[in-house]
């Protein structure tokens, strides 16, 4: 796309409209509109290889398409983008889309082969990277291997860190910390650690490495300040991770904020859980 809009093409301002109408739900006569933009980009006036590529990926993503020819589509876009702008983040997101369509039709590994193709080694932004972790781990967890799964929520909680995206970046450190509470031990490598020293496998398997508590200890004291904030709710399991950390790790400080604030707590299994 142009630098600036005073620059930019008839066809890339109808672009710019078109992802403008999509992101505020505005799909009227949408297929009509993106179709338009789609030929136009294949003509010998305004040939421009990068809205070809970006406004088939949005019409196979709006189901504008045949919906068997919808992976394929995505496949061509992937390799289109990989061909104009490598490492992008239009990259990033069009492998995003190609992963998380693998996963929709069932094809776990093949999603997980996708992801594998986003990393800052081939130049793409750590918020794209953050979130193929995220989606990697959560396959991972259906799969019931649970030590990638728990390294790349911990990778995506750093990533989304890096760049500011604190809602993600909590929602990944709950993940983490969920899976990480099965079972604690003194002895356990820390993330850093198994994230160093991870080995690539031939395939997906059932594993299992337990957690160190040092590992359990940031992350909790990086959690409290933002969960206390408001206690209310009426099914807060984030705060029962809480509970269970202060019970396990035998920090009495953790449960003690809560017990001085117990007035605001709502979820009736939380406070039974605080005051055993």
């Amino acid at each position: 796309m142009s630098e600036s809009l005073d620059k930019a093409t008839p066809l890339e301002l109808d672009m710019l409209i078109l992802q403008k109408k999509i992101s505020q739900g505005d799909l009227e006569d949408i297929g009509v509109f993106s179709e338009d933009i789609l030929n136009r980009s294949r003509t010998n006036n305004e040939r421009d290889h990068l809205i070809e590529a970006r406004v088939r990926m949005e019409r196979a993503l709006l189901g504008l398409i045949d919906i068997n020819s919808v992976g394929n589509e995505l496949r061509w876009c992937v390799d289109r983008l990989n061909a104009l702008c490598p490492g992008s983040p239009l990259h990033g997101l069009a492998l995003l889309n190609l992963a998380n369509w693998h996963r929709n039709v069932g094809e776990s590994i093949m999603s997980l082969v996708v992801h594998a193709d986003i990393s800052k080694q081939y130049g793409h932004p750590e918020d794209i990277i953050g979130l193929s972790r995220l989606e990697a781990a959560r396959i991972y967890v259906t799969l019931n291997d649970f030590d990638p799964a728990m390294r790349h929520l911990w990778s995506a909680r750093k990533h989304f860190t890096n760049t500011n995206m604190t809602s993600e970046s909590l929602v990944c450190s709950l993940e983490w910390l969920d899976l990480a509470l099965e079972e604690v031990s003194e002895s356990a490598p820390n993330m850093e650690s198994r994230i160093k020293n991870a080995a690539p496998r031939e395939s997906a398997g059932a594993t299992w490495v337990p957690s160190n508590p040092n590992d359990v200890l940031e992350i909790v004291e990086e959690l409290i300040p933002i969960l206390t904030v408001n206690l209310s709710g009426e099914n807060r399991n984030d705060i029962g991770l809480i509970i269970d950390s202060s019970n396990i790790l035998g920090v009495d400080e953790w449960k003690n904020i809560l017990l001085q604030r117990k007035s605001e707590i709502q979820d009736l299994k939380v406070l039974e859980a605080l005051q055993s």
